[in-house]
């Protein structure tokens, strides 16, 4: 079993950035990691993702936006976000192969 834990949202204008963190509590490295999101009302979606091997995916909605990394000496994976928009507004969960799932980080978007 284990643990992520997310930080790093808040609030932030159109066209700006945030990098939200997620903690494992431990190593991570063989696994593929995923980062997904829900605003209100809507349902869960899929962001972005990165293997064990390191390749990464992404929705098309934040292609050349959001980039997905990962410091596996830290038993971490990033996702940094750049060019903000409002309707990246939404929690944002990483979970571990979707199976192991985080609280979340809130990230909200609005001049």
């Amino acid at each position: 079993q284990v643990q992520l834990v997310e930080s790093g949202g808040g609030s932030a204008q159109p066209g700006g950035s945030l990098r939200l963190s997620c903690a494992a509590s431990r190593n991570v490295r063989i696994y593929d990691m995923e980062w997904y999101r829900q605003a209100p009302g809507q349902q869960r979606e899929f962001v972005a993702t990165i293997s064990g091997g390191g390749t990464t995916n992404y929705a098309d909605s934040v292609k050349g936006r959001f980039t997905i990394f990962r410091d596996d000496a830290k038993n971490a994976v990033y996702l940094q976000m750049n060019n903000l928009e409002p309707s990246d507004s939404a929690k944002y969960q990483c979970t571990r192969a979707e199976m192991y799932w985080g609280r979340g980080t809130q990230v909200s978007v609005s001049s």
